[in-house]
């Protein structure tokens, strides 16, 4: 592990899902966490809705608008290719958001932090090993499915003009940020999952904390 602040030890002890949009991360940390004592940092929770002053302030110190861009703005008038770049390349000032959050926890027994803005990149400087990671992908056929049978999968609930174009923008978008962090995650040796829906999430959660064996087994199983 890098030299990195890290007051309480949090970080040193962090297990770390990242990957797609749809994959079943959240279910599988709650599940790995729910037999092995663990704390979970839902990612999506915290930027969306803690993070929103850091990233207002952000944008005052830059001089940029305050508000958030009109939504046609983010999904309707620009293509997939333009979406994937401008998520890809705001993750790195969001991950230290995450940083911050992290190491003001305090706990004994490893926290799981998943979430889709966990680049294998960005994370992989933290690990004094690759099994401290894993990434988890859905194959098209199982991102088809969610998107058929998750509500919130399947619509983009924001006013636009055009809901069909911002929904399958969005999908293409997700596409793409799911290929780079599987793609990231190889280059780096850390382990991905390609999540295929023949096994519930029950079993993939098993096979998820498998690789994490090493670190659970301090935990002590409720």
């Amino acid at each position: 592990m890098s030299d990195v602040w890290d007051p309480h030890g949090s970080l040193q002890r962090a297990l770390w899902i990242g990957g797609a949009q749809w994959s079943g991360k959240s279910t599988v940390a709650e599940l790995i966490a729910g037999e092995y004592g663990l704390t979970v940092y839902h990612y999506d929770s915290h930027d969306a809705r803690g993070h929103q002053d850091r990233r207002i302030a952000r944008r005052v110190a830059l001089g940029e608008p305050v508000e958030d861009p009109a939504p046609d703005r983010v999904w309707v008038s620009q293509g997939p290719e333009e979406m994937a770049a401008e998520t890809l390349a705001g993750f790195p000032v969001r991950f230290e958001w995450v940083l911050d959050d992290l190491r003001a926890l305090f706990t004994g027994r490893p926290a799981i932090a998943e979430g889709w803005g966990l680049r294998p990149e960005l994370v992989a400087p933290l690990l004094d090993s690759l099994r401290r990671m894993i990434v988890l992908v859905p194959t098209e056929d199982f991102r088809r499915h969610q998107l058929l049978n998750l509500a919130r999968a399947g619509t983009l609930n924001v006013p636009v003009t055009d809901p069909a174009r911002a929904q399958a923008n969005r999908v293409a978008r997700d596409r793409l940020v799911a290929e780079d962090a599987a793609q990231n995650a190889r280059r780096l040796g850390i382990r991905v999952i390609e999540v295929d829906g023949t096994l519930d999430a029950v079993a993939v959660a098993a096979e998820v904390a498998e690789h994490f064996a090493p670190y659970l087994g301090a935990a002590t199983a409720v």
